[in-house]
């Protein structure tokens, strides 16, 4: 049924997960008004794990880190006698950045930086943010909903930018068809030298391979899973390098 095995999930989630017309309802609205008439739409997935040590500043800086690195958003003019304002041309374009977390610390952060000053090639960058409730509700379906469309917006996006370990990301890359860029996951002992790295492939990726079989009831043999099943290395990560299983990617 599937040739290319990196696309069952991408064809799957397309095809069997469908929102509810509220839901639906929160997507289109906000890509009609925000994201549909930018020339390219850049999405950035933050997820915090520890919400009481909220390290913004490390991971907002990590966060700029990566994006510099790979080039996905314009650098800024800072020549002071450039006017605020870039002159208007025909071949100008806009890009519109999808801010999907948590905490409204990043959002404000990039929207502050494009505008106060113009990119140097004088490309337009709008910066939007969905919904920041500063706290993961279970068992709430407003917010359940909210999040829902925030990982369809990111779907619709030409670029993604995602956390590791997290479910809402890969679910999100999973659904655009993506290979996203990885942000690295602080560990205690800081970031790694390389901020993020593109992974391997659009399929979302299991943390850790299942252990138990639901056809026999017993414990099965992870090994037996290889090569289809790899686990994320990530959290293995202590000494600031990259792991010898993700040289290829980040899976």
């Amino acid at each position: 049924m599937f040739p290319d095995k990196e696309t069952i999930f991408h064809h799957l989630g397309r095809y069997l997960l469908h929102p509810s017309n509220q839901v639906w309802g929160l997507i289109t609205r906000f890509y009609e008004s925000y994201l549909a008439k930018a020339d390219k739409r850049l999405g950035l997935q933050i997820r915090i794990f520890d919400p009481k040590a909220n390290p913004s500043k490390k991971v907002t800086d990590q966060l700029l880190a990566c994006i510099r690195q790979e080039k996905l958003l314009p650098q800024l003019d800072n020549n002071k006698t450039t006017l605020a304002v870039a002159s208007p041309s025909k071949n100008q374009t806009t890009k519109a950045v999808l801010v999907a977390s948590l905490y409204s610390v990043y959002y404000e952060y990039l929207k502050n930086m494009y505008w106060l000053k113009p990119s140097v090639d004088g490309e337009i960058v709008g910066v939007y943010q969905p919904s920041h409730e500063e706290i993961q509700q279970f068992g709430d379906n407003m917010h359940n909903a909210k999040a829902l469309a925030e990982i369809y917006l990111l779907g619709l996006c030409d670029v993604v930018v995602t956390s590791s370990w997290s479910t809402f990301g890969y679910v999100a890359h999973g659904l655009a068809g993506l290979r996203p860029w990885i942000l690295f996951m602080d560990h205690g002992d800081g970031f790694p030298d390389q901020p993020c790295k593109q992974a391997m492939t659009m399929e979302p990726c299991f943390q850790f391979p299942p252990t138990f079989d639901w056809l026999t009831h017993k414990v099965s043999d992870t090994a037996a899973f290889d090569p289809h099943v790899m686990a994320w290395r990530l959290a293995l990560n202590k000494r600031k390098r990259l792991p010898s299983a993700d040289k290829d990617g980040s899976l």
